[in-house]
C-alpha cells in the first residue's frame, strides 16, 4: 500500500468562522493553526498548504488566565540601537486587539514560506462583523463545523 501525498492543486479549501468571545487565547490559537495548517483534514501533508481559511471575530473580547492579563510581555525591536519595546497583553489590547492573537497564531506555524502562506488565511476582525459574507463560512464550535 502506497503513502498518500496531497497535492497543491487537489486541495479543497473551506472557510470557518470562529467567534472568540470568552474563550483563552492559546486554547484558540493551536486550535486555528491547526485548521490553517490542514491537520483537521485525513489527507493533511506536512510539505502541502491543505488548510482552510479562517475568519476570527470578537478578537478584542479574548481572555487569558491568571496574572497574564499584567504580567505577560510582548516585546518587538525598532531596528535601532536601545530600540526594544514592550508592552503587557492588557495594554496590546488596549492599542490592537488583534495582534496577541496573530501573534500566537504566527508562532504555531511553520517558520518558512510554507508558514507564511498559511498565515495569510487568517483573517482576524476585533468586532463581530466581517467582510467575508461571500465566501458562506461555517461557524466552527468546539472542534465541529456546523
Amino acid at each position: 500500500m502506497k503513502t498518500y501525498s496531497a497535492k497543491p492543486l487537489e486541495v479543497e479549501r473551506k472557510w470557518y468562522l470562529i467567534d472568540a468571545e470568552g474563550q483563552t487565547l492559546g486554547r484558540l490559537a493551536v486550535l486555528t493553526a491547526n485548521i490553517l495548517r490542514g491537520k483537521n483534514k485525513p489527507q493533511y501533508t506536512p510539505n502541502v498548504d491543505t488548510g482552510d481559511f479562517v475568519i476570527i471575530v470578537n478578537a478584542a473580547k479574548i481572555k487569558v488566565t491568571g496574572k497574564k492579563e499584567t504580567d505577560k510581555i510582548y516585546y518587538h525591536h525598532t531596528g535601532y540601537p536601545g530600540g526594544l519595546k514592550s508592552a503587557s497583553f492588557k495594554e496590546l489590547m488596549e492599542k490592537n486587539p488583534t495582534l496577541a492573537l496573530e501573534k500566537a497564531v504566527k508562532g504555531m506555524l511553520p517558520h518558512n514560506t510554507l508558514g507564511h502562506e498559511q498565515f495569510l488565511k487568517l483573517k482576524i476582525y476585533a468586532g463581530n462583523e466581517h467582510p467575508h459574507a461571500a465566501q458562506k463560512p461555517v461557524v466552527y464550535t468546539e472542534g465541529k463545523a456546523e
